[in-house]
């Protein structure tokens, strides 16, 4: 087995099931590290030792799979995963995923790892969308900064692939946008999240809503709810707002409800989901990739979506590119 190919896969697995990003990182940094040695020098374990980068773990499994064996941590992490072999049913028809992010902002990846990866998963495409300056904790891209990443997008795009541009805005509190208008002008797709004040009371919630999926330059509305359902930040309640009001909105404006396909999330509820759908909205079915192990996360989106009867044709993300942006820049 190819040992650089065991090392990403091993990190892939721990990014999938949202591990501490030090332990992937570990894996990534020693398949870098070993991607341009020598036959001799990978088989030499002194040699190997002497590598940056290469610990005890990683030269374990760098050292079975030169052995042509299935090194016994990617085993035992492929045995607890569920990840299908073929996609199948709804989750065979997604072209692409609108909402990830990239060590530009609290990722773990470099844009050009995020698209190699989505490319390799079969997307045709992908939209980068680190947040915005008022998240300060997940180092939210000034608008310098954003038109700095926007010459890096414009870069990684080949032949079956597009990088989109993009943004996930943060949803000021009187359902203003954290950016610039004439910068988010020139993206491709805006996710607009609320990312803080999710107690506010469900008057001012449902406005604060309202007023951000009525702005022309969002598309997508993200983890409309905000709730934490599981994972190592605990539990959170979800957001108290008129879901009628929000997603007729949204189905009056053309803009996407996300599914967001991260478990710890599971946003929005399948109560909700029914409410949308009986509104008539579009949905976009969405991993809110933080490292690239976490765009397979889609599996779990596309299930939800299935479950609750979605038809494929309302789902943005089934879309031929060139409909997509026909559909993410009508109202600009």
């Amino acid at each position: 087995m190819d040992p650089v190919a065991a090392l990403d896969e091993i990190a892939s697995l721990l990014e999938r099931e949202r591990a501490s990003r030090y332990r992937s990182k570990a894996f990534r940094t020693a398949s870098a590290a070993i991607a341009g040695l020598a036959p001799g020098q990978l088989r030499d374990p002194a040699a190997l030792r002497r590598v940056p980068g290469v610990g005890a773990s990683t030269l374990a499994v760098i050292q079975q799979a030169l052995a042509g064996e299935v090194p016994d941590y990617l085993a035992e992490l492929r045995a607890r995963h569920d990840v299908p072999a073929d996609p199948a049913g709804l989750r065979m028809l997604l072209r692409g995923d609108l909402h990830a992010h990239s060590e530009w902002s609290d990722g773990t990846a470099s844009i050009e790892l995020m698209a190699r990866s989505a490319r390799s998963l079969g997307h045709e495409y992908l939209a980068l969308t680190d947040h915005s300056p008022r998240l300060r904790i997940a180092r939210g891209l000034s608008p310098e900064r954003l038109r700095e990443q926007l010459e890096v997008v414009a870069g990684e795009s080949r032949q079956g692939f597009t990088l989109l541009s993009g943004i996930e805005v943060d949803i000021l509190d009187d359902g203003a946008l954290d950016q610039e208008p004439d910068l988010l002008d020139e993206l491709d797709i805006v996710v607009a999240s609320a990312h803080s004040s999710l107690r506010m009371d469900a008057a001012a919630m449902t406005r604060r809503f309202v007023a951000a999926v009525s702005n022309p330059r969002t598309n997508v509305l993200g983890h409309v709810t905000g709730r934490l359902v599981e994972g190592d930040r605990g539990t959170r309640p979800p957001s108290s707002f008129d879901a009628g009001a929000v997603f007729s909105a949204c189905a009056e404006h053309g803009v996407a409800v996300e599914i967001n396909s991260r478990p710890e999330r599971q946003d929005p509820p399948d109560e909700l989901l029914a409410i949308a759908l009986a509104a008539g909205c579009l949905f976009s079915i969405d991993s809110d990739a933080h490292a690239p192990g976490q765009l397979s996360l889609l599996d779990y989106g596309a299930a939800r979506a299935e479950a609750a009867g979605i038809p494929p044709e309302r789902i943005v993300t089934t879309w031929p590119l060139a409909r997509l942006r026909e559909w993410a820049s009508e109202r600009r």
